[in-house]
This record gives structure tokens, C-alpha cells and sequence, in this order.
């Protein structure tokens, strides 16, 4: 019942009242601590030591990709990109650029920075190949979510990596062998029938007035999307590949460490993009600068769903709650998946909802050590990308950014993000099945 009132509260305070996310986390952790006997002052310890040991833990990560996704658009690199691959796939293959378009893009940025770096290219393909306009934004729409709640170095993903123990490399695998089947059902086939009963017309381009400068080449922006990937892999490999104690894998390792491979992916960035762009020094420091200051916000809302999630624990919810999976014979994955959609949909935030289910989640690993924490990870994430609606704000980035009307977001996105994580649910249930009958 605690945690029935908890999320309660959460809802009516960030939807009703429209309140700050983390105050909201904040007074919910306070009723859940003092209703269960814990005091306000014990409960304030649980949610800074949470809070403390959430940033600590995902605080670098988010700010390096921030400079990284920074540094993407002041260089045009994002532009670069999308140029190169219209003209690999050509008109009649658009819906494959787009979608690699957002894979790219989406990896290393942010789901409302790269739906603007990408809604322009998105505005001109539509135009030039003379398709419907929702053919090709569902599926940017679509791929660039699963990244996002799926892919580290994203503030979710990372935060449940490090909730639960989970292998950052072994992540990223299985989230691509997952995500992209997903996004592939969530965007280019279910944009064929969206767009016979929708009928949306592209926004007109906002040209910029900034003054123009020399871009990167492809290759060089090519290498800077795909380096971190390739290091965090390479960690992963070595883990796999090579014996412990050897001074190789420690090294591959380290070098593999999301914060490692970040801070590697930001200075050959900075050093990259300043020769072939002519930035000052200056205006580097200003790009990395400016991209921290723009995701304050976030990061106190990851960590206050950290606080939640510690408080919870600590007031017994998180035990009651995994012996509830147990009551009811729900498969660890699917309950997951449940607690992360039903925070989702009540708060509007995949990230509050992915932070908060991976803490109550936690304490089954210690119970149930066969669960795949991986596996866990990429259910969590479907969960908290499910039924986005008016309490989201990247519902309404969406309306606003394609032109659309609230019924129509609601017929496009709306549906979009449900078959996400629907379809996603399905797949890591297949996959986990076949990982256990293997092992």
C-alpha cells in the first residue's frame, strides 16, 4: 500500500500540480519513509545516500555524452551524416536512411536533440522523394526512443546498468539485437498504416543564420559516433575472451569503462572537429560547458529517482514488492517490466520510471540469482518506454516539433511508444528463454 500511495502522490504532484520532478520524488520518498515508521530525518539519509550513490555513479556518464551529442551538432557532423547516407540509399531506400540516420545520431545523443539535429533532413527527404511525411517521421520517431531508453550512454539505461550489476558491452549487444527488430515493428511497418489514416503535412524548415563553417568529413564523424560504441564492446570482449589477472584485458577493460570510453570519445571530438570546423579553443569550452548546463535538470531527476528507489528499499516496499512477484508466480522479467510501465505511464517520465524499477528490482537478484541482469536492464527499459501521453514532455516535443495536433500524436507517438514496449517485451522474453535453454 506504501508504495500504492507513493506513486499516488508522484503522479498527482508532477501531473495535477505540475510540479518539479525531483521535489516530487523527494515528498513521495517522504510518505513512503514516514508511513513506514522511519522518521523524516532517517528518511532524508535514504534519499541523499540514494541520491549520493545514483550520481556517483551515472553523473560522468550522462555529462561526457552531453559534450559528445554538443560537440555533434555545433560541427554540422549530425548534417554530415545525413547527407552521406541519403545518398547511399538513395529515394527509393529513404525509410533505411532514416532509420540508420537515427541509430547513429541516437546513439550518442539525446532523443530531443537528435529529433531536432535530424527533423530538417527528415523535412527535405519527404519533400524531394515526394512520400508522406509520418512514413518517414514515425520511423525516426520510433528508433531514436529505443535508443534512448535502451543504449547506454543514455541517463536510464545507465542508471539501471548500474542499479543492477549489468555488463555495459553485453548491454549495448543485446540491446541492439533487441531494439532494432523493436523499432523496426514500432516505426517503418506500423508507419505504413498510420499513414493512410493520418494525414500530416512536414513543418516548414527554419533555415539557421549562423555563420557557416567547414564541416568534417564522413569519415572522421563516422569514427567519432562510433568510437565509444567500440570501446565499450571491446571491454566487453576482452572480459569474455581473455583469462582474469591478464594485464591485457585489465587494460581493454578500463579502456571499455563507459566513462573511459567517453572522455576518449570527447577529446578525439574536441581535437577532430576544432582542426576540420577552425573552433577556438574558447568555443569548445563553451560547447562542453553549455551542453552540462542544459541537462541540470536531468541529472537531478535520475538521481532522485535513485533516493526513491533507496528509500523504497530501505522501508521495506522493494522486498514486499519482488515477494509480490513471487505471490502472484511472475516472471522476474515481466514483473519488471510491469513496475517500469506502470511508473511510466503514471509519471509521464521513462527516465523516473527506469531509475525507480531498477531499485525496486534490485533486491530479487540476491534472491534469484539465475535472473539475466541484462536481460533485466533492456525489460526495465521497454517497461519505461511504454504509453507516452499528455503527462510526457516528449509528447509534446514531438507535437510541437512535426506540426502535429494533440489527436494526432496520440494516433502516431502514442501508439508508436506502446508498440515499443510491447514488442519489446516480447522479444527479451524470447531471447532470455533462449539464453536459459542454452545455458
Amino acid at each position: 500500500m506504501l508504495a500504492v500511495a507513493a506513486i499516488a502522490i508522484l503522479v498527482i504532484l508532477v501531473t495535477w500540480r505540475k510540479m518539479n520532478a525531483f521535489i516530487a520524488l523527494f515528498m513521495a520518498s517522504l510518505v513512503v519513509g514516514v508511513g513506514a515508521g522511519l522518521g523524516p530525518m532517517v528518511t532524508l539519509k535514504h534519499f541523499q545516500d540514494g541520491l549520493g550513490a545514483t550520481m556517483g555513479g551515472i553523473a560522468a556518464v550522462i555529462a561526457l555524452g552531453a559534450m559528445l551529442g554538443k560537440l555533434l551538432a555545433e560541427s554540422g557532423a549530425a548534417q554530415v551524416l545525413a547527407e552521406r547516407f541519403s545518398a547511399f540509399f538513395g529515394p527509393q531506400r529513404v525509410g533505411w536512411c532514416v532509420a540508420a540516420l537515427a541509430v547513429s545520431v541516437g546513439l550518442v545523443t539525446w532523443f530531443a536533440v537528435g529529433l531536432l539535429l535530424l527533423l530538417p533532413v527528415l523535412i527535405t527527404l519527404s519533400r524531394e522523394t515526394k512520400r508522406p511525411f509520418l512514413l518517414l517521421a514515425i520511423p525516426l520517431l520510433s528508433f531514436l526512443s529505443v535508443m534512448h531508453g535502451l543504449m547506454p550512454p543514455h541517463p536510464g539505461p545507465v542508471a539501471a546498468i548500474a542499479a543492477l550489476g549489468a555488463n555495459t558491452g553485453a548491454v549495448l549487444g543485446w540491446g541492439f539485437v533487441i531494439g532494432l527488430p523493436t523499432a523496426a515493428v514500432a516505426g517503418p511497418l506500423f508507419a505504413r498504416l498510420a499513414a493512410r489514416h493520418v494525414q500530416a503535412d512536414p513543418p516548414a524548415v527554419v533555415r539557421p543564420s549562423s555563420v557557416v563553417r567547414p564541416r568534417p568529413s564522413f569519415g572522421v564523424t563516422a569514427g567519432i559516433v562510433g568510437l565509444p560504441i567500440g570501446l565499450m564492446m571491446l571491454g566487453t570482449a576482452a572480459e569474455l575472451c581473455l583469462p582474469a589477472g591478464q594485464p591485457l584485458r585489465g587494460a581493454l577493460t578500463a579502456v571499455g569503462h563507459p566513462v573511459f570510453a567517453l572522455v576518449i570519445s570527447v577529446l578525439a571530438a574536441g581535437w577532430f572537429f576544432q582542426r576540420a570546423c577552425g573552433f577556438t579553443r574558447s568555443e569548445l569550452l563553451g560547447f562542453t560547458e553549455a551542453s552540462v548546463a542544459g541537462i541540470g535538470m536531468a541529472l537531478l531527476v535520475v538521481a532522485g529517482g535513485g533516493g526513491f528507489a533507496r528509500v523504497l528499499r530501505e522501508a521495506g516496499v522493494a522486498n514486499a514488492m519482488g515477494e509480490l512477484a513471487g505471490t502472484l508466480h511472475l516472471p522476474p522479467l515481466l514483473y519488471a517490466w510491469m513496475v517500469a510501465a506502470f511508473i511510466r505511464v503514471a509519471t509521464g517520465s521513462a527516465t523516473v520510471a527506469i531509475t525507480a524499477a531498477a531499485g525496486i528490482m534490485a533486491p530479487l537478484l540476491q534472491t534469484d540469482p539465475s535472473i539475466h541482469r541484462e536481460m533485466l536492464v533492456l525489460a526495465i527499459g521497454c517497461g519505461s518506454l511504454f504509453l507516452s501521453h499528455l503527462n510526457d514532455g516528449g509528447f509534446w516535443i514531438v507535437k510541437e516539433s512535426l506540426g502535429l495536433t494533440v489527436g494526432q500524436t496520440l494516433r502516431t507517438w502514442t501508439v508508436t511508444e506502446t508498440l515499443i514496449g510491447l514488442t519489446g517485451l516480447v522479444l527479451v522474453l524470447a531471447v532470455n528463454a533462449l539464453l536459459h535453454l542454452s545455458s
